[in-house]
């Protein structure tokens, strides 16, 4: 365990909030409370943050805006954009103000953000001033963290308790009713069963993978509806949209292997239904050693659903025996799933024992461009490149 570690467990929960509390005021008085000339856009959920922000601010600068943007693929500034590579989806206190700030300095009208429940309990949030607030969907995530799932969805509750303008809801999603709860002057839904906006009549296509991509097209057409923007641009830009990094992402067509993010059960199997019919190779691992343990069996159970073959592997196991948390996913996936500990050496076997007809699917890194070992050690890494490394 690192020192850091050790100290945020022996802490007082008041004495973390009020470090956490006072951070964020400190970097928002530092950078001269930016967010004030901006306006913000913050985006929350399970699932689906990024490929959203990503779609909003393609819309937005559809229409001609200068926008600004924070996920866990990238950061951007008007035409200036960078990998994240912090290994943090919602960046500290005073990384994230200062972002703002430079937003503010490059002349952007908006700035779009991913907001996790992880960087709202640790105050990330605070003195950010959010315009709207969009929420896409919630399942089980960070439990162990949180201490359970309504406290897990309190933690999202918080970003629609300090956006008083606009808030843009998933009406499909059974904890709708808890975000539909909190005041704003404006409450738009989306979703495809219900909702304000749902393009039943409308002709519109996506040209990414992923039925769930529909629901992110959804939330950023609403957010775009909710700033004066016609359906023409956000249809005129979502078209252009070919690929996001590391979701659902194409990397090779023979055979067809595609690299996504999913580390949920949910995801997962939204994944490989995507996919579907086709036959499925997959390599797939559990997020993050020390968190959510519960769910490692589950992941395997949804791969011997879905996948002909399985290939179980490492994937940023942190302070833990990675070895360990491979076995408690083979527990789901059953005596037939493959186990090899080098990602590397596992992506290259899924690689050679696929046929033409078969797809190979890489799940739990995405974009990633690191991987996270014991004792704080981080070291190079792209499921993307390995991929192209091995068919050259």
């Amino acid at each position: 365990m690192s020192l850091k570690k050790f100290i945020k467990n022996i802490t007082p929960v008041f004495f973390l909030n009020l470090y956490y509390f006072a951070w964020a005021l400190a970097a928002a008085i530092i950078f001269w409370f930016p967010s004030r000339k901006l306006i913000v856009i913050g985006v929350t959920g399970t699932s689906g943050k990024s490929t959203t922000v990503d779609f909003i601010t393609k819309i937005l600068e559809e229409a001609g805006n200068k926008v600004a943007s924070v996920s866990s693929i990238r950061f951007k500034l008007g035409q200036k954009e960078w990998k994240n590579e912090l290994k943090m989806t919602m960046p500290g206190r005073l990384v994230i103000q200062k972002i703002l700030r430079q937003a503010v300095s490059e002349g952007c009208r908006y700035m779009v953000l991913e907001v996790t429940s992880e960087g709202i309990k640790q105050f990330r949030h605070k003195f950010i001033a959010f315009d709207t607030a969009v929420f896409l969907n919630l399942t089980p995530e960070h439990i162990e963290s949180h201490g359970g799932f309504e406290n897990y969805r309190n933690e999202k509750l918080k970003l629609f308790k300090v956006t008083k303008n606009i808030h843009v809801i998933n009406a499909d999603d059974q904890n709708a009713k808890y975000f539909l709860g909190t005041e704003a002057k404006r409450i738009i839904t989306f979703g495809l069963q219900q909702g304000d906006v749902n393009l039943n009549n409308t002709d519109f296509h996506l040209n990414i993978l992923g039925h769930f991509n529909r629901y992110n097209a959804l939330a950023a057409i609403s957010v775009a509806l909710s700033q004066g923007l016609s359906l023409q641009v956000c249809q005129q830009a979502l078209q252009k949209v070919t690929g996001i990094p590391g979701r659902m992402e194409i990397v090779a067509k023979e055979p067809l292997v595609v690299v996504d993010y999913a580390h949920t059960p949910e995801q997962l199997e939204q994944a490989y239904q995507s996919l579907a019919p086709k036959p499925l190779v997959c390599v797939l691992g559990s997020c993050g050693g020390g968190r959510d343990k519960w769910k490692r069996p589950v992941l395997g159970q949804i791969a011997k659903k879905y996948c002909k073959e399985i290939i179980i592997t490492n994937e940023d196991p942190y302070d833990e025996d990675p070895m360990e948390i491979i076995n408690q996913v083979a527990e789901g996936a059953g005596p037939d799933a493959k186990k090899i500990l080098d990602r590397k050496e596992a992506i290259q076997k899924a690689l050679s024992m696929a046929t033409s007809k078969e797809t190979v699917i890489i799940t739990g890194k995405g974009s990633e461009v690191l991987m996270c070992l014991a004792g704080g050690k981080k070291i190079p890494w792209s499921d993307k490149e390995t991929v192209k490394e091995a068919l050259r």
